[in-house]
């Protein structure tokens, strides 16, 4: 981890790969495509700001349950048919 000017904690991309439980080149792939803000270093590689990082695995993690709930209440609904359907 370092600091940005501002104090603003910045992560490298094996750190948020780390975080989503991908790969760093995943990561970079999200970054062009917009769906997560870079800073780039003098030397060119790509940071990202630990509050935004935060925020997109909050986001996914809600999303993720949504649909394990989705899931559980679909099979609960086959489930209650019996094994005769």
């Amino acid at each position: 981890m370092s600091f940005h000017g501002d104090s603003e904690v910045l992560l490298t991309p094996a750190e948020v790969a780390s975080l989503f439980r991908v790969d760093p080149k995943t990561v970079t792939r999200w970054a062009k495509a917009g769906k997560l803000s870079s800073i780039r270093t003098l030397g060119g590689h790509r940071r990202y700001k630990e509050s935004e990082v935060r925020a997109l695995l909050g986001a996914a993690s809600e999303a993720a349950e949504a649909e394990a709930a989705a899931n559980a209440a679909a099979a609960e609904a086959d489930s209650a048919g019996g094994p005769g359907r």
